[in-house]
């Protein structure tokens, strides 16, 4: 059978280039370009792990090298320095999950939620100022929705972002800590700009949850007034990725920052939308992220088919236990087929040993010593057995027979009366 037919070789083996392009599926090239990045001698992981700030900054180059290839471009328009290929974006986003899974989140969060933020979001005028930059990894960037005492519960986030018409800003605010922005990705070291998820308050009105642009460094790094940063630290894993907690201390930004697709704030401060229903718009705009979804569950089958090859690699090679032993004899060198008269024996030296124990204990109120002396009757007993057996004369059975006891004569019939 041929490998193109059947993906069995001459020999009877698996053809393992037909089976992966099989595997592979339609987006074949794609998936065969990011591993053949990935197996540059720049992205080999070292043998031991890495002290967490080295890691951090070698997943980071990382995430720059992946970018200057052009593969972050994929997901975003070609009139804002895309290529406007989802479907191939998402396949190679698979495909790291058989890499570094720190670089695989890293990029998630860099290209999928911060960059997919501004782009399902933001109006033209975001997509113009920061999409090239975002697939250049020139922006860092983070996704702050998460907050701590809220979690997945978005709706119900306590961030506010409360409209100033006299200087056509918002002013950006965490009430509580419990209200801060929590586990967030790229915060504590890279990221320079935040996509903030936060009630918006226009004219005194609460409007619901919308995404604004936050900065959170300067080009130099440096964090500014009114933003305060605390790195989450060492992790039980993906310490590559340098996660951060964000509170807001009034921190004001322009209006223009506002990600306006489905809802704008004028100068003077009159919020419209063409999506009336509060309800309805939050989960228009939670909607468009639904390729970040897609996305971590390619990664996750990626990386479960990893550590199925990983098991199945160790478990040929691992061996529990030895050939067995020969068994052993029995010190009273009765054969196997004699081992039941073995097991027989011990247990009846068992069970005279705790009879002696027991009247030990009993007698003198302490316990047993581990082998029980023999009583001087029972001694006495034993030698004159033994010197009876030595005497010159006796009759002594041959070995390996055994001696049988006369019985008593029976007692002749009674004579019947007459």
């Amino acid at each position: 059978m041929s490998s193109t037919d059947g993906h069995i070789d001459g020999s009877g083996g698996v053809d393992s280039v037909a089976l992966r392009v099989l595997l592979d599926g339609p987006r074949r090239e794609v998936r065969e370009h990011t591993r053949a990045i990935l197996s540059r001698p720049e992205f080999a992981k070292p043998a031991e792990p890495m002290p967490t700030e080295e890691y951090r900054a070698r997943v980071s180059e990382w995430t720059r090298m992946l970018a200057s290839t052009g593969g972050p471009a994929l997901l975003f328009p070609e009139e804002f320095g895309g290529l406007g290929r989802v479907g191939d974006a998402i396949a190679g986003f698979e495909t790291l999950a058989l890499s570094d899974l720190s670089l695989l989140v890293k990029c998630g969060v860099q290209f999928g939620l911060f960059g997919g933020a501004v782009h399902h979001l933001g109006s033209r005028k975001h997509h113009e100022r920061y999409l090239a930059d975002i697939a250049t990894f020139e922006l860092p960037g983070s996704f702050a929705m998460s907050e701590t005492g809220h979690g997945s519960n978005v709706q119900q986030v306590q961030t506010r972002a409360t409209y100033d018409p006299a200087t056509e800003e918002f002013v950006i605010e965490t009430p509580t800590d419990a209200d801060r922005k929590d586990f967030i990705g790229n915060a504590a070291r890279d990221a320079r700009m935040a996509a903030v998820f936060c009630q918006l308050v226009v004219g005194g009105t609460e409007r619901g949850v919308h995404c604004v642009l936050v900065p959170l460094r300067d080009g130099d790094g440096q964090v500014p007034a009114g933003v305060r940063i605390e790195d989450c630290g060492h992790k039980l894993g993906l310490n590559g990725v340098d996660n951060g907690r964000i509170w807001f201390d009034g921190i004001r930004v322009p209006r223009e920052n506002l990600l306006d697709r489905y809802a704008q704030v004028s100068a003077e401060g009159v919020y419209t939308s063409p999506i009336s229903n509060e309800n309805r718009r939050f989960f228009t705009m939670l909607g468009t992220l639904i390729q970040g979804r897609i996305s971590v569950g390619g990664a996750a089958i990626s990386a479960t088919k990893a550590a199925l090859a990983t098991a199945i690699r160790h478990g040929l090679r691992r061996r529990q236990f030895g050939p067995p032993t020969p068994p052993r004899r029995c010190r009273c060198l009765i054969t196997a087929s004699t081992s039941g008269a073995c097991s027989r024996r011990s247990r009846a030296r068992t069970r005279s040993t705790s009879r002696s124990r027991a009247w030990w204990r009993s007698s003198t109120g302490s316990s047993a010593p581990t082998t029980a002396r023999p009583s001087k009757a029972r001694r006495s007993r034993r030698r004159g057995a033994s010197s009876k057996r030595e005497q010159p004369g006796s009759k002594r059975s041959p070995p390996g027979t055994r001696r049988r006891r006369s019985r008593p004569a029976a007692s002749p019939a009674a004579a019947p009366a007459t």
